[in-house]
């Protein structure tokens, strides 16, 4: 049955005498999560996530779907009502296929909208199988007594049977900390709000903000460790001292200095730890103690459901919502049917856990925010993971992500790795960071890849407090060295390849990292499309540049977010529009071969001052950007571009050190023992400049200065290829440097030598010309030949 059929018989199985209420299906925007599954799409999970866009006035939802050839009231469709939210999932798998689905809303009147466009999916045998419980089968998995986070009621007697035996090692710890606050307890007056006419951003107006989110912790956590001490065996003073920290911090006024709209960095701690302390130390409360703390707890969790509900499952990508609707869960579940609103809050942060999260990423594994962002956020939602577990019995960990999150890490950070790559406060991130994180996706997804990781890194470790010792000893995971694994990796999702000459040691291999990214500009992922970054031998050669002095200061905004401070193109002196979702790039192409990479990347759309998908503004119709890595010794990037009217370029690279430019041909950087020559062979008549100041500098406290260089074009032209060689080494390695560009009728033709033999390339200026050499032939396509010493063919490989 066609979608037409369907169409006509829904129209008149839904006729009434009553028009039905306008449908809102205006289409997703570039900062929306979209309607999913989307059509046509093969669902990752069985059965799919159904998103759509919500509507104001609306107060319930229904959906139908059934398998292709159907129609809504055929025995082989099913329908679900009285839906809360816009996203649903059923609770029950799909049978491999192909379907079709369809909503409709209801509004406080109870008249209906009319229904949605039929939309079609496809499942096959290989999607994860995660049906969700309904709203009453999870709420009534929580525990009806206390504790209920990290741990049940049921499980007290075994974890105090391991604090006295095979964990009491572990058990000591606690008590060490535990003594140690008993004998320094925390101070618990409430931290001060910001001074009036305080300039948010400015460094004291930093010192309130984040010293109130780690006085806040100190107090609670602190307490949280002497609650949870107590109910394994420690002393009951611990819990004395506990119950004293919470009831002080308790008095704090739920919208003052810690309050989530006022200091979301103070609020989001004192919702999780507090819940964390009421419930481990519940027992000890009075019934006055509980209703204060349901009363503050009331309020807190009223202000962050208000702020997440229901924006953030239409419109998940901010920062730091990611973390506080998992955090707003904590709270529900701590205090489930005590306070009345709990049951939402709870029901709320399950829905976003199953429909939108992560959202940085898809089934990749990669991350858009970057590795120190990643690492941070995940292990906050490894505790969800474990209170999920724990209390309503679902396991975060079978989402096709976690199945794949920590190949990001090794492929960008081999062991030895220094420097994060893409995102914010990468820089200065080494490998020996991710072990924490990587040691708990190991062990939770069995994979002996990410286990030979954390083994390079120390070996696993133990997250410590109380979450450590719940955690208990991870399982063994036999460790497997990635021999088996190409070395390049592409996370298309997030729009970023990983070009590696080895997985093993980053002391032993030379890295191109390339950003093209759907994701766009936005949040903490803001370098620009088409910007890629060098490696060699342990050291940086080709950088994004800056150091965030402030989130959002003047240097961070008007430098680090702008597509000068990246190894990327500008037009005219403009950039790509910063930290925008809609200024979106795209990996066209991506080839992986032992000896030879070819990654193809699209940014023209992202060359825009406004985020309109019409913007009139836009200066590019094309931006391709396509880089070769013969594999170890040469990098090539071809670069095209195409203007809607006369334009100068100006390529920017940077550098920890200076470069050493004697003309275009010759230009040298050096970091440590490693060296890297550039040759700009396309364009001639480039002007070359260099300097170590940003524009604006970074304030005064910060003393970084690296170095930029700019290439630029000094007549204005529509269009224009860059052809770059690049050829990273050790100092005390010989090369060849012998790269000839030859232009045929359509394209270039790249004949460079490298250690074992040469490479050939054609690179096209024309998608309709056929190029040609010596076997080798396309039309509109780049390909790529390697030759050994002696003239025969290695490998070829060729765009897709």
């Amino acid at each position: 049955m066609t979608a037409l059929t369907i169409c006509c018989a829904l129209l008149t199985i839904t006729a009434d005498a009553v028009a039905p209420i306008r449908l809102d299906e205006s289409p997703a925007g570039a900062s929306q999560w979209g309607y999913r599954p989307e059509p046509g799409t093969l669902s990752p999970v069985n059965p799919p996530n159904f998103t759509w866009r919500p509507q104001s006035g609306i107060v319930r939802w229904q959906v139908q779907w059934g398998p292709r050839g159907t129609a809504p009231g055929d025995p082989q469709t099913e329908d679900a009502q009285d839906i809360q939210f816009s996203v649903y999932t059923p609770s029950t798998t799909l049978a491999p296929g192909s379907y079709w689905w369809r909503y409709r809303g209801w509004d406080a009147e109870d008249r209906p909208t009319a229904w949605s466009r039929i939309r079609e999916f496809h499942l096959d045998d290989g999607a994860v199988q995660m049906p969700m419980p309904s709203r009453r089968e999870l709420l009534d998995r929580i525990p009806a007594s206390h504790p209920r986070l990290f741990v049940r009621p049921e499980q007290l007697p075994r974890l105090r049977e391991l604090a006295a035996g095979p964990m009491q090692d572990e058990f000591q710890r606690l008590v060490q900390q535990c003594e140690r606050l008993m004998e320094n307890p925390p101070p618990t007056e409430e931290p001060p709000k910001y001074p009036d006419g305080m300039v948010r951003g400015s460094d004291p107006w930093r010192s309130i903000w984040w010293g109130n989110r780690q006085y806040t912790i100190r107090a609670l956590d602190g307490a949280a460790t002497l609650a949870f001490t107590r109910l394994l065996g420690g002393r009951e003073e611990y819990g004395e001292l506990a119950r004293r920290i919470l009831m002080d911090c308790a008095q704090w006024d739920p919208k003052g200095a810690t309050g989530y709209r006022y200091n979301d960095e103070a609020g989001m701690p004192y919702a999780y730890y507090f819940s964390r302390t009421y419930t481990f130390v519940h027992d000890l409360l009075s019934d006055q103690q509980r209703e204060k703390c349901q009363e503050v707890m009331r309020i807190r969790g009223q202000e962050m459901y208000r702020h997440l509900h229901p924006r953030h499952l239409w419109q998940p990508y901010s920062s730091h919502s990611n973390r506080a609707w998992h955090f707003l869960g904590e709270i529900g579940i701590a205090f489930h049917d005590e306070i009345p609103d709990a049951a939402d809050w709870t029901w709320f942060a399950m829905n976003v856990f199953y429909h939108v999260y992560p959202v940085w990423s898809d089934e990749d594994g990669g991350w858009h925010e970057g590795t120190a962002y990643w690492a941070s956020y995940l292990s906050r939602f490894t505790w969800w993971a474990d209170v999920m577990r724990v209390a309503m019995d679902v396991d975060a960990y079978q989402k096709p992500f976690f199945q794949q999150a920590g190949y990001y890490a090794m492929y960008l950070m081999p062991p030895g790795k220094v420097g994060g790559g893409f995102g914010n406060l990468t820089a200065q991130r080494t490998a020996a960071n991710n072990r924490g994180l990587m040691s708990v996706l190991a062990a939770q997804a069995g994979n002996g890849h990410w286990q030979w990781y954390v083994d390079r890194l120390g070996g696993s470790t133990d997250s410590g407090g109380y979450v450590g010792f719940v955690r208990g000893a991870l399982p063994d995971v036999p460790p497997q060295p990635p021999t088996d694994l190409p070395t390049s990796r592409l996370f298309r999702g997030t729009g970023q390849a990983y070009l590696n000459t080895s997985l093993e040691d980053a002391d032993q291999s030379v890295q191109v990292v390339f950003k093209s990214s759907p994701f766009g500009l936005q949040s903490h992922g803001y370098e620009a499309n088409n910007s890629f970054l060098l490696w060699a031998y342990g050291q940086r050669l080709l950088i994004r540049s800056g150091r965030r002095d402030s989130y959002g200061s003047d240097h961070h905004r008007h430098w680090m977010w702008t597509t000068r401070s990246v190894n990327n193109i500008t037009v005219s002196g403009q950039g790509q529009l910063p930290h925008s979702a809609a200024s979106q790039g795209e990996i066209t192409s991506f080839e992986t071969t032992p000896t030879l990479d070819l990654v193809v990347g699209q940014a023209a759309e992202a060359y825009r001052q406004k985020a309109d998908v019409d913007d009139p503004s836009r200066l590019l119709d094309r931006f391709t950007r396509a880089i070769v890595f013969a594999k170890p010794d040469l990098v090539v990037v071809y670069d095209r571009l195409e203007a809607r009217q006369p334009e100068t370029f100006q390529y920017w690279l940077h550098a920890v050190n200076a470069f050493d430019i004697q003309d275009q041909k010759r230009i040298t950087v050096r970091a440590g023992d490693v060296v890297c020559p550039i040759q700009f062979l396309e364009p001639a008549g480039l002007q070359i400049t260099q300097t170590d100041q940003y524009d604006p500098n970074p304030r005064e406290r910060i003393k970084l200065r690296e170095w930029h260089l700019t290439a630029s074009t000094t007549e204005p032209q529509r269009t224009i290829e860059f052809v770059t060689v690049m050829r990273p080494h050790r100092t005390d390695q010989t090369v060849p440097d012998q790269a000839r560009l030859t232009t045929l009728p359509g394209g270039y033709l790249l004949d460079a030598q490298v250690l074992d033999g040469r490479v050939i390339a054609l690179l096209p200026t024309d998608d309709a010309a056929v190029l040609q050499h010596n076997g080798l032939k396309t039309t509109g396509k780049i390909v790529v030949r390697r030759l050994d010493a002696e003239g025969d063919v290695i490998e070829t490989i060729t765009e897709q």
